[in-house]
């Protein structure tokens, strides 16, 4: 039998993050991403060390990990390298998480963050799985979907990440990034 019992501390980063809601969840907020990396920076390196790899399940404490691992270092490490560092690992338990149905069970205002590290992920098989698992959640968020898939099936990537993650940008990346291309 499993454990569906949530802990404490993945119930803490939940709470955090319904009272923050989705007015704070995708803006630049640096009030809100200092209170989120006050209280959740030894969790989110303990995620990353795969120390918290029972929290997979229930899927309150899946979704818990996943905030750690996908949207904690966006918030906390914007403008640098471990803004996706864990993006792997992430995707790898969102597999884990949706392969046991926990997407299915979470509130569908909260079900995006299991589909998010398929959104973020720069492999074009990843981004057609996000297009599929967001086209349910309608026009709120499949756009996105869609849009980030088109770029990584143009580019191959994100050319946004490219000066952060010291890569070369192409001729055509630059040119879609001067006319306003999507910019993460």
């Amino acid at each position: 039998m499993t454990d569906t019992t949530i802990p404490t501390p993945a119930a803490e980063v939940l709470s955090f993050w319904n009272e923050a809601g989705p007015e704070k969840w995708f803006e630049k907020n640096a009030h809100f991403d200092s209170s989120f990396h006050a209280r959740f920076h030894d969790l989110h390196f303990a995620a990353a060390r795969e120390e918290l790899t029972d929290w997979l399940n229930a899927p309150e404490s899946s979704l818990a990990l996943l905030l750690l691992l996908d949207q904690f270092p966006r918030n906390c490490f914007r403008g640098t390298a471990h803004m996706y560092a864990t993006d792997p690992l992430a995707l790898h338990y969102a597999r884990d998480a949706i392969s046991r149905g926990h997407d299915e069970t979470i509130d569908p205002e909260l079900r995006i963050f299991f589909y998010l590290p398929f959104m973020h992920s720069e492999e074009l098989a990843d981004q057609e799985l996000c297009c599929e698992l967001c086209e349910p959640l309608g026009e709120r968020y499949l756009p996105f979907a869609i849009e980030h898939r088109d770029i990584v099936a143009r580019f191959g990537r994100f050319p946004h990440r490219n000066d952060i993650l010291l890569r070369e940008t192409t001729a055509e990346e630059r040119a879609f990034l001067a006319e306003g291309g999507f910019a993460g």
